[in-house]
């Protein structure tokens, strides 16, 4: 919800200003969000990883910052380009890790100079990286409410956020 917020705040037009948090807070909660209610899509990739687990790789942001190495190397497994012992012994991995780093693509000039065909800056698609962020702009009715809407749209699912 936040980082959707911040985003869709940067795509808007100068003239109309900022969406505020409140009211952002209350269509994601009843649904309407830009790509449809989220619990629906995320439920919908979930599944589909469950029952096509060939076919769907689905990774939590948390998950992918909290252990990169662990999630880089299934992503690998996925897409069936396994690392070799002597890549694993040259660091290989690591580069990778480095290479796709937030800091690293955040920094590429053109990701700070430039736009999409229609203006809007490549920056937009960047903002800190950091997990656990929310906790700076939720107040602690909204996180209930939240997790409670989770709770309630994912029973039974086994996906939890």
């Amino acid at each position: 919800l936040v980082s959707l917020w911040f985003f869709t705040n940067k795509l808007r037009l100068k003239e109309m200003g900022t969406n505020p948090l409140e009211d952002a807070f209350e269509k994601f909660c009843a649904g309407v969000s830009i790509y449809g209610p989220f619990w629906d899509h995320m439920l919908g990739y979930w599944k589909e990883s469950l029952n096509n687990p060939q076919k769907v790789f689905f990774l939590k942001y948390e998950e992918m910052k909290e252990q990169p190495e662990l999630h880089l190397k299934k992503l690998a497994d996925f897409l069936g380009c396994s690392f070799s012992s002597k890549e694993e012994e040259e660091r290989t991995v690591d580069e990778i890790l480095e290479i796709c780093s937030f800091d690293n693509l955040s920094n590429l000039k053109v990701n700070k100079e430039g736009k999409l065909p229609s203006g809007e800056d490549f920056s937009a698609f960047f903002r800190k990286g950091e997990v656990g962020d929310w906790k700076n702009h939720l107040t602690p009715e909204m996180v209930e409410r939240l997790d409670n809407i989770c709770e309630e749209k994912f029973q039974g699912s086994g996906l939890k956020f």
